[in-house]
């Protein structure tokens, strides 16, 4: 289930007006102002739902929101979102701290405070959206930790975790796994915030058990490499090999295995993919980790019942 808006299929009189209503939608209530409304304003809004969670995503010529200490007074649902710059510089100003982000940086904005978030030209992020409440953290606990993400290790992970989910997100949404994300998003978001306080009463516990979920995430984002690895995943999450195989026992999860799994069911989706039709199976089995095609065809068979070459003329 998702909404978009976009100003592109509404008449130029009414899209002040549009951008304002789906802002309301989409997030939090805030003064919507454009930057330059006489020469064209140019917004494109998404939102996809994945259970707890959502992915707000917004493309715009030059705009500013302006949430007001009143307006964030009566919000009665702290959310926070967590908000990857895509194109553009995007100027950040909330409780005392100024920042200026760049393409590609990630921000911690809370959606129950004052705040004002612009960017000049055109610009664009994405974010995820998640209730306070899901987060299990004291308030004030998030608070101090949103000016301090950068300093996390987990920085890079998360940050690349959203820039995914973003680029995928309509599809992502339709699956009935989408929930499941959601609240792998929400974990992975909590281990952000208590690593980022830098106090052992938060990090130390929230850390232990998000793990299993940013193993998951971590695997995810390099399923592509084909150096990933047992030996990889545990140095990449400072833990001995030993204890990976313990916590992905204990979650179920035969590693060598799950990493197969995945890896068949991307190179699946690509094979389908009206955009692949240029790459050979070959090619493709190569971009999933798979170095033998013969290998590769293998598992395939295993794995769906007909080979690459078969899948791929089944599909439209």
């Amino acid at each position: 289930m998702g909404f978009i808006l976009d100003t592109a299929d509404i008449p130029a009189g009414d899209r002040v007006e549009a951008v304002h209503a789906a802002m309301m939608n989409a997030s939090a209530p805030c003064q919507v102002i454009h930057e330059h409304p006489e020469r064209g304003i140019r917004t494109r809004i998404e939102v996809w739902e994945l259970g707890r969670a959502n992915v707000f995503t917004a493309r715009s010529s030059g705009i500013r929101l302006l949430r007001t200490a009143r307006q964030a007074r009566q919000d009665a649902a702290p959310v926070i979102a967590l908000s990857v710059q895509r194109r553009g510089d995007g100027r950040h100003q909330q409780l005392e701290r100024r920042q200026t982000v760049a393409p590609g940086e990630l921000i911690a904005v809370d959606l129950s405070s004052a705040y004002d978030y612009s960017w000049s030209g055109e610009g664009a992020a994405a974010c995820v959206q998640i209730p306070i409440e899901e987060l299990g953290l004291p308030v004030d606990v998030i608070r101090r930790a949103l000016g301090r993400l950068p300093t996390s290790p987990l920085y890079p992970m998360v940050t690349g975790h959203i820039a995914h989910l973003a680029r995928d997100a309509e599809r992502i949404s339709a699956d009935p796994a989408a929930p499941g994300v959601g609240a792998a998003g929400i974990e992975l978001a909590r281990a952000l915030l208590a690593s980022a306080t830098h106090d052992p009463r938060y990090s130390r516990p929230v850390l232990a058990e998000t793990l299993p979920t940013r193993i998951r995430a971590y695997v995810r984002r390099h399923l592509n490499d084909p150096g990933l690895s047992p030996e990889t995943i545990a140095a990449a999450h400072h833990i001995s090999l030993r204890y990976l195989y313990k916590v992905c026992a204990d979650a179920g999860l035969g590693l060598e295995q799950w990493i197969i799994g995945e890896r068949l069911k991307g190179a699946r989706e690509e094979l389908a993919s009206t955009d692949a039709r240029g790459r050979t199976i070959a090619m493709i089995a190569r971009r999933w980790g798979f170095r033998d095609p013969t290998h590769f065809t293998r598992r395939f068979r295993a794995a769906y019942g007909v080979t690459p070459g078969e899948w791929r003329r089944l599909t439209p």
